[in-house]
């Protein structure tokens, strides 16, 4: 990260290279080579990135950290502006747009879209405003990038060959922005937290039904991202993009989030949690957008499409400047003390936006595989009209933040993700014994198959109870009013979907550890209910209540040994702490 501290100020201070009349042709990529036939290789990229930035100071190339695959995450920068001072980038409204490429390297068109995008904003050939900054990952995944093959995206034309969509460990790195088992995802999210993007752009290739569209475009949810910026994204920068796209003759429609039936009936929204590069960037006020070309078309119309919309980005970056800082800085000054978080969402049914669809009629023929019925779009009857798109959710789980989180020292691999996401964290500087909220796990659901080397929980339950707990010198204490907030709410309330609860971090408490022998056990539980009457009217409650419990000698042994002092605290005690 010692680099990416020099970011800003070199690229703030860097002299332009004189705009020479054809140097942009000594820069010709290989998807522009081999007319449009194949994507650049991790090499060939990085060595052309090293050439632009040799020749054109405004090409800054940064190293953000190791990725699982032993070769540093690198940006490439680039701004217009050599003589800009620092001290005016919030008068003068500077955007800054962060380009993400390769996170699934079989869906490459964002790669070579952005080596032409970056070259042609150096030697002029394109107009990138003064109050832009562009910051580019050229390679995400450069572990799925190496793993080249020709065969592992069935469903998609072109390129030649290109990269795997696992990561060196097999991971896929669109489900990892939460959980941070990558070396990648760490890198990127500690980039994301320095540079405090204002739009967020992840580039992919779509799967599922066949229609017209070369590009689809899948905005953050704009319930979920919420306030003004929220607002402003789907009333007005969306359809701006939209009419700007037109303008250049590609018709945009939401990513067709349909895989069992046919899209011709309309579609709900992709619902993007947390987990996914586009969910993380809500947590933080950013308008973040992935585009979804569409996989049947050439390799060269996806690439082209995708270098337009980019340029619409930076075009209409830049005209809205202010107003899409003016909202993020407004959302953020009212998250400071907000007090109530959405942790879940619902599609809304009851409300629905229409949008122009470019289909295929679908239908049905003999299989020459199965010889039984098969799906196929036909091209000879192509059809225009207007579908419902259900892009509205509702809350279905809130909460109330407490005022801090205080987790024991013992958790560092969820302080490491905290403090990588901009946590602002302090240490006890004493031991003290204080009154917090303790969650007990009352149930939840394990899936029955890893899910990216996880076994998520869901459909957790639990009750909150005030308790006295000890807590040592150095442990974590973190203020829930500070601009982190919302991901702090998202990652430690344990009933959130993509908590770090969910992904197994805590998995330690669910395990007693402690048991008892019942022959011996069965004094000590005598002597406690003759000592104590509540303990002993619990039993009598528990087994007047249910037949089955008072016919179960074992049942109601334990029953005992859980309300007793023997009974270890830890077992399902979540171990973060709300200091109400």
């Amino acid at each position: 990260m010692k680099n990416l501290l020099l970011f800003f100020l070199i690229i703030l201070f860097a002299t332009p290279a004189a705009n020479a009349s054809g140097t942009d042709t000594a820069f010709i990529t290989p998807f522009e080579r081999s007319k449009g036939m194949h994507t650049a290789t991790y090499l060939e990229a990085f060595d052309f990135y090293k050439q632009l930035r040799d020749s054109f100071p405004t090409i800054v190339i940064g190293d953000v950290g190791p990725t699982d695959i032993g070769y540093p995450l690198r940006y490439v920068s680039y701004t217009s502006d050599a003589n800009f001072d620092k001290d005016d980038i919030k008068k003068q409204g500077r955007i800054v747009i962060l380009i993400n490429n390769d996170i699934h390297p079989g869906e490459p068109d964002g790669v070579d879209a952005s080596m032409m995008l970056l070259r042609d904003a150096a030697t002029g050939r394109i107009n990138v405003p003064k109050n832009v900054v562009l910051v580019v990952i050229p390679m995400y995944n450069i572990g799925g990038a190496l793993n080249r093959n020709s065969y592992s995206r069935a469903n998609q034309d072109g390129p030649v060959s290109y990269g795997f969509r696992g990561n060196s460990r097999n991971l896929d790195l669109n489900r990892d922005f939460i959980k941070c088992d990558a070396a990648e995802t760490i890198g990127l999210e500690e980039l994301f937290i320095k540079i405090n993007p204002d739009i967020f752009i992840d580039n992919h290739v779509s799967d599922g039904a066949d229609y017209q569209h070369v590009m689809t475009l899948l905005a953050s949810q704009h319930d979920k991202l919420g306030g003004e910026a929220g607002a402003y994204m789907y009333n007005t920068f969306t359809p701006l993009l939209y009419k700007d796209m037109k303008e250049k003759g590609y018709d945009l429609v939401p990513y067709v989030n349909d895989f069992s039936t046919t899209p011709d009936a309309g579609w709900r929204e992709f619902y993007e949690s947390p987990r996914f590069s586009s969910g993380y960037a809500s947590l933080f006020q950013t308008m973040a957008y992935v585009p979804e070309t569409h996989m049947l078309k050439p390799f060269k119309e996806r690439v082209l499409a995708t270098y337009s919309l980019m340029q619409s980005f930076i075009k209409l970056g830049s005209e809205h400047a202010k107003e899409i800082k003016q909202a993020r800085d407004n959302d953020k000054a009212a998250l400071i003390n907000k007090k109530e978080f959405v942790l879940d969402w619902k599609v809304d049914t009851t409300r629905c936006d229409s949008v122009l669809f470019k289909g295929y009629e679908a239908a049905y023929k003999t299989s020459e595989v199965s010889g039984l019925q098969r799906l196929y779009y036909n091209h000879k009857k192509p059809f225009t009209k207007n579908v419902p798109f259900y892009d509205h959710f509702i809350p279905s789980k809130t909460v109330t933040a407490p005022k801090a989180y205080i987790i024991p020292k013992t958790w560092v691999p969820v302080i490491s993700i905290l403090r990588s996401n901009g946590v602002h964290i302090r240490r006890l500087s004493r031991d003290t014994t204080l009154i917090v909220t303790a969650y007990h796990i009352d149930d939840y659901e394990s899936a029955t198959h890893p899910y990216e080397k996880h076994y998520l929980h869901k459909n957790v339950q639990v009750t909150p109870e005030k308790v006295a707990i000890q807590f040592s010198e150095g442990d974590y204490f973190i203020p829930v009013n500070q601009p982190a907030n919302r991901y702090l709410v998202e990652t430690l309330e344990p009933t959130a979907p993509d908590a770090f609860f969910a992904w197994n971090f805590f998995d330690g408490i669910l395990q007693q550890k402690e048991y008892f022998s019942a022959y011996v056990f069965e004094d000590i539980a005598a002597k406690l209910l003759e000592k104590d009457p509540v303990l002993k009217k619990l039993l009598e409650d528990k087994r007047n209540s249910d037949p089955v419990f008072a016919k179960d000698a074992s049942a109601q042994l334990d029953f005992v040994y859980r309300h007793s002092p023997y009974f270890e605290p830890e077992f399902m005690r979540y171990p973060v702490y709300r200091l109400e």
